[in-house]
């Protein structure tokens, strides 16, 4: 599909909405050119007027709208929206509006004073939010309020990245290496130990700060299927090199089931972790088998069963919406069967197109046309889990989403994850260690982000490891 720009160069936003409406597609872009209206195409145009027209299998759709003075951009947005819409029939509840955290927005405007009501409203207006979404983001904005103004300006968080997995999952598009490989194998040593050297220099740095540390996340991948000692080695890094005293959270993805067992358990327990999760995905085996998970569900319900005999009182369990084999039913007996379990987080996250996922190779936009079920799983969740007690406390969106949806963690009353909250809101410092973690520094005057990042790869994180870190002596200058 061909997107022609007249008069201006809005790609990023206008993107994200065609996005909305086509998640696998690839787009041409091209600017000032002659349209040409017998092929699917997009011309976005500021002149005179502001105009959308809108080509697709034969039918052709356009909308105009006189310069206002105002939000040029949005504008366009709000007119490609609603031309897609017609043409297409699809409506997403979210609107035409993009980016990862809508509850920063809800945030800004409770910091106004406006009600629930006076926000929906505004956010009806101006971006075609529908009504159960605006409700959503309030919902967990009031929820994420005491986690926010309990933050003290002095406090970081630490995050530790294990990129390693026993075996790569279809959906997965994220930079991770299968320990059954033998190049993993014999990498993970050399990474521990590089990992554990750059937690020391970092934790030097950070005791120079003057900060405070607050949270420690450890993610992956999967952390836990490196061997016990490995982890205990990381794992005692943390100990040595930072000051725990004043940690208010630790959390630890132990992720699947076949990484866990009572060794590792021990580790995380001992090292004082007071968060984990255990994320079965689904407790369908058919549609665990379909994604390429090496377990069933009925070891899951054994690691969990473990953890909470070994004295593990917050447990976080992820299940995605909108899995090969999966359905409606299906998914809600999954969320019905972990919410009979009782962890203290359950997080529903829906199921994101990445190209480079072994799922999504060769895929056309009609092999996903399923937005309307992946939407009633996640409405089906959402009540399920308000009618058991659970609120959503951190929600985020990723482009590509089936259905444009969103990912939301839900929680017992008083247990939300704090690094959860605060890396989506953007409000605190994350310190990140290991390969493809990314640092990011917050200016609490301007809201400015700066952000560093470390090499994606466990090898050129290894090989470049001095290169990588010079960026880390800037911690304490830029505070």
């Amino acid at each position: 599909m061909k997107i022609l720009y007249m008069g201006n160069s809005f790609k990023y936003e206008t993107e994200a909405v065609l996005k909305l409406f086509f998640p696998l597609e690839r787009f041409e872009f091209a600017f000032d050119e002659a349209p040409l209206y017998d092929t699917d195409c997009a011309v976005i145009a500021l002149g005179e007027e502001l105009s959308v027209e809108v080509c697709l299998n034969g039918t052709r759709v356009r909308k105009a709208s006189p310069l206002k003075g105002g939000d040029n951009e949005l504008e366009l947005c709000r007119m490609l929206f609603s031309a897609l819409s017609g043409i297409t029939g699809i409506v997403p509840d979210w609107g035409c509006l993009t980016g990862i955290r809508p509850v920063k927005k809800i945030n800004a405007l409770l910091a106004k004073g406006l009600s629930y009501e006076e926000i929906a409203g505004h956010l009806g207006e101006k971006y075609f939010l529908r009504e159960n979404k605006a409700l959503l983001s309030y919902r967990t904005a009031l929820t994420q309020k005491n986690a926010l103004d309990t933050l003290s300006p002095k406090s970081y968080s630490l995050y530790v990245g294990i990129p390693f997995c026993t075996t790569r999952c279809s959906y997965c598009s994220f930079v991770s290496h299968t320990i059954s490989s033998k190049g993993a194998r014999e990498l993970i040593p050399r990474y521990v130990e590089m990992l554990c050297r750059e937690i020391a220099d970092t934790g030097s740095i950070m005791r120079n700060s003057g900060r405070v540390l607050d949270t420690v996340y450890i993610g992956g991948g999967t952390p836990t299927a490196i061997s016990a000692h490995q982890l205990d080695a990381v794992m005692s890094a943390i100990e040595r090199h930072f000051d725990l005293s004043s940690m208010r959270e630790y959390s630890v993805e132990a992720g699947r089931a076949d990484t866990i067992d009572r060794d590792k358990l021990s580790v995380i327990k001992n090292h004082g972790a007071t968060r984990i999760s255990i994320n079965p995905q689904s407790l369908n085996d058919e549609v665990l088998k379909n994604i390429g998970r090496a377990h069933t569900a009925g070891e899951f319900m054994e690691a969990f069963a473990l953890a909470r005999s070994m004295g593990f009182d917050n447990i976080n369990t992820d299940t995605i919406a909108g899995l090969p084999g999966d359905d409606y039913d299906s998914f809600c007996a999954t969320i019905e069967g972990l919410i009979a379990l009782s962890p203290e987080n359950i997080t529903v996250h829906t199921l994101t197109v990445k190209r480079s996922a072994s799922l999504f190779a060769g895929a056309s936009r009609e092999d996903f046309a399923r937005d309307g079920d992946v939407s009633r799983m996640v409405d089906g969740a959402g009540s399920r889990l308000l009618k058991a007690g659970y609120s959503p406390y951190y929600l985020y969106r990723q482009k590509n989403t089936i259905g444009n949806l969103e990912n939301t963690g839900f929680c017992k009353p008083g247990r939300e994850s704090l690094y959860n909250i605060y890396i989506m809101e953007e409000c605190q410092d994350i310190i990140a260690c290991g390969a493809g973690g990314s640092t990011k520094l917050t200016d609490p005057e301007t809201g400015k982000i700066t952000r560093y990042f470390n090499y994606k790869y466990p090898y050129e994180y290894i090989s470049r490891y001095d290169k990588m870190v010079e960026y880390k002596k800037l911690l304490v200058d830029s505070e």
